[in-house]
């Protein structure tokens, strides 16, 4: 984005206050107050709108105009923001920003920028309209390890890259979180595929600087659901943790009268919008997938095989690439979370990381990584300078586009067209790239 003209902060306008909206709103408030300002904020429950507003207001020591859902052009041409910060819910996404486009804004927008095909045409169709442009936020490409990466790939040390092994770890922590809320309706959130693995096929896209060309994935429900726990011989079900005594017992109920930003952010919220936080994950209505396995080829023909599992009984990853002249290893465990539920700031932080690159004929060496402090392994805090501090040119090529945003969802578009099918996909028949 450039050097930030220290004369006049940049002005943001925020829409969807729910878990990963304080992140920005916070930062904005004050970490990077001497460049950037939040002019407003906008969300479908005026609840959790208020819980925001607050805690806004008690870090500007000013009160932070709010706006509902159906005001947000209101917003927008009352306050005139700059930019436009887009976390609501995914199957929304696309709403706000190509209105905001629209409106003569630029458009910040959490992952996944969208969750379809459809979708991605509108926004492509937008940017080119406007002429304004939209940041998608992978802060998984800014943490310090994953960029070391990028920078061994880049400089030879294995040769051409031919084939990566990716293995994605949920555990029963995090991952069983997506089965408590919306996104265990594929139609909100596109499955795991889309909104959780956008994050790992964008950094595939990153290193390799490719795309991908041809996938075939296979993917099931096998833990989570009524069903399945039926047959491992469960027997006592609720459908919600909250006023239940059968959840009294589930180690994966989520009480959320124990945790005052969940009980804040949705039990006091819940008599607007009917959206229950605490769900069963063992309960009916889930249509996501919980096991998945895609194989892909790149348009530089490099092959990825990944596996994403959301039942683990560990939090994180390893990635292996092998070249022509070796083999880069990567193990990189996380911290256990649960959305909103604790310091925002520490989510998903790096608790371990070990990076070996193994070249042909030499002996293994261990790669040293600086320390990396904050959410997402790191990623959260250089993410958020580049948006709203001064940032510098970044020779690492960190900053999403449009572009970027779509080729990242469009593995796991193709994915779940080809666990529906029995059938590998051609990314160009589903979407053509610029």
């Amino acid at each position: 984005m450039g050097h930030l003209a220290l004369s006049r902060k940049k002005r943001y306008a925020l829409v969807g206050t729910g878990g990963r909206a304080g992140l920005f709103y916070t930062s904005i408030a004050s970490t990077f107050s001497q460049t950037s300002t939040l002019v407003a904020i906008c969300d479908s429950n005026r609840t959790r709108l208020n819980y925001a507003k607050v805690k806004i207001d008690n870090l500007t020591g000013d009160s932070i105009p709010t706006y509902l859902a159906e005001d947000f052009e209101k917003m927008v041409e009352e306050t005139k923001p700059d930019e436009v910060i887009v976390t609501t819910i995914d199957r929304t996404h696309h709403t706000y920003i190509i209105r905001a486009l629209e409106l003569g804004c630029n458009v910040i927008t959490e992952k996944p920028m969208t969750i379809d095909v459809p979708q991605c045409k509108q926004i492509f169709e937008a940017v080119e309209r406007t002429s304004h442009k939209v940041r998608v936020t992978f802060n998984y490409r800014y943490a310090p390890h994953n960029t070391k990466i990028f920078e061994i790939l880049r400089s030879g040390a294995i040769g051409t890259v031919t084939s990566i092994h990716f293995e994605w770890m949920l555990n029963t922590s995090h991952g069983a979180d997506y089965f408590r809320r919306w996104h265990r309706d594929a139609k909100n959130s596109g499955g795991l595929l889309v909104h959780k693995s956008t994050h790992h096929f964008d950094l595939v896209n990153f290193w390799l600087q490719s795309r991908p060309k041809t996938v075939f994935a296979q993917g099931d429900l096998k833990f989570y659901g009524k069903k399945t726990a039926e047959e491992r011989g469960v027997t006592k079900f609720y459908s919600r943790a909250h006023g239940s005594d059968i959840a009294k017992d589930d180690p994966f109920a989520l009480n959320l009268e124990e945790n005052e930003q969940l009980k804040a952010l949705y039990l006091d919220a819940e008599h607007e919008d009917g959206y229950l936080r605490d769900q069963s994950v063992f309960g009916d209505g889930i249509s996501i997938e919980d096991t998945m396995n895609v194989l892909v080829r790149y348009e530089d023909d490099t092959v990825l095989t990944y596996s994403l599992t959301a039942y683990a009984p560990w939090e994180g990853f390893r990635v292996s690439f092998n070249g022509t002249n070796g083999r880069l290893e990567a193990e990189i465990v996380e911290s256990s979370y649960v959305n909103s539920g604790g310091e925002q700031s520490l989510e998903g932080a790096a608790e371990s990381i070990t990076l070996v690159l193994r070249q042909l004929f030499q002996e293994p060496r261990k790669i040293e990584i600086g320390e990396a402090k904050g959410g997402h392994g790191g990623g959260d805090n250089l993410l958020l300078n580049d948006l709203f501090g001064v940032s510098e040119p970044d020779e690492h090529m960190r900053a999403a586009s449009h572009i970027d945003g779509a080729a990242s969802i469009l593995t796991g578009v193709a994915a779940n067209r080809s666990i529906r099918t029995g059938k590998a996909m051609q990314v160009r028949n589903i979407l053509e790239l610029p």
